[in-house]
């Protein structure tokens, strides 16, 4: 996701990801995405382009931090 780590994006906290029953800190990165295309509840949301920045979640302060 550009510079983005997918574990920014992966949504570790979501009910979804508690029933797979693995350590995500173990899960290597091409697993996680292949979980989210499988299982789409384990994006992190919303997910917000402003410009050339990728702002994950709803955070005001990151919102406003990327209009800058």
């Amino acid at each position: 996701m550009g510079d983005r780590p997918i574990t920014d994006i992966f949504a570790s906290r979501s009910p979804s990801a508690k029933k797979l029953e693995v350590n995500i800190a173990d899960l290597p990165e091409d697993e996680m995405v292949r979980l989210m295309l499988d299982e789409p509840r384990l994006i992190r949301r919303p997910l917000t382009k402003i410009g050339d920045k990728l702002v994950v979640g709803s955070r005001e302060k990151d919102l406003e931090e990327a209009l800058g």
